[in-house]
């Protein structure tokens, strides 16, 4: 039977989560909002709305979700053109690939920013697909973009692994029911993503591809 190695992006394959925190913190700050990092960080893969949500409170003026979410992309697209591969994020999707995994990205990106994002892990020959949270109604934590990345890789949730680096990443892998792998990079400790269901957890993809025999992904 096919397996299913569903991989989030930012933070888990490129280096993008703290240029994520400021640019967001620079949107916010040009709107008029005093946002500490540290926040923004905590929010970092939530959808744009949700997070602005989360940051701003549900009583904030709502109008200006949508100024803050373009403000954000602007000031993010910027490093469009250097965004950095973690270590190992193309080797490791090129191995389980040629291990008999099907490999499926499951991002909140589209557009321009997924084919910087994909031009960063250099490895689409090693990819089958790549599942957008414009695809679903509802973004991490939520379900939905990991079962939906399940659907095009046709593979059943018992047969899968979901690889992150936030809480949000590891709640939406549980209550998809796929094992979930959390890795480091991204910034968050290992005790948080152990709570929000991570089975294993690794430094960055590198750390994952030579600790590959012991993990969920054997």
């Amino acid at each position: 039977m096919e397996r299913a190695a569903v991989f989030d992006v930012d933070g888990t394959l490129v280096d993008t989560n703290h240029l994520h925190v400021t640019t967001w913190w620079e949107a916010f700050r040009q709107a008029g909002h005093r946002v500490p990092m540290h926040a923004v960080h905590r929010a970092v893969g939530l959808a744009s709305g949700d997070l602005v949500a989360r940051l701003l409170g549900e009583d904030r003026d709502k109008e200006q979700d949508a100024e803050l979410s373009a403000a954000h992309k602007a000031l993010y697209g910027q490093y469009f053109d250097r965004l950095p591969a973690l270590p190992g994020a193309g080797d490791l999707l090129r191995r389980l690939a040629s291990d008999g995994w099907k490999v499926v990205l499951a991002t909140s990106a589209g557009g321009p920013e997924l084919g910087a994002l994909r031009r960063a892990i250099d490895a689409d020959d090693a990819i089958d697909a790549t599942a957008s949270a414009d695809d679903v109604d509802a973004g991490k934590p939520a379900p939905e973009p990991v079962e939906h990345a399940l659907e095009l890789a046709r593979v059943p949730a018992e047969r899968a692994v979901f690889v992150g680096d936030t809480v949000w990443d590891m709640r939406a892998g549980s209550r998809a029911g796929v094992r979930c792998v959390g890795v480091l990079c991204g910034g968050l400790p290992r005790a948080d993503l152990e709570e929000a269901g991570a089975e294993a957890v690794y430094a960055d993809p590198a750390d994952l591809l030579a600790s590959l025999r012991g993990s969920p992904l054997a």
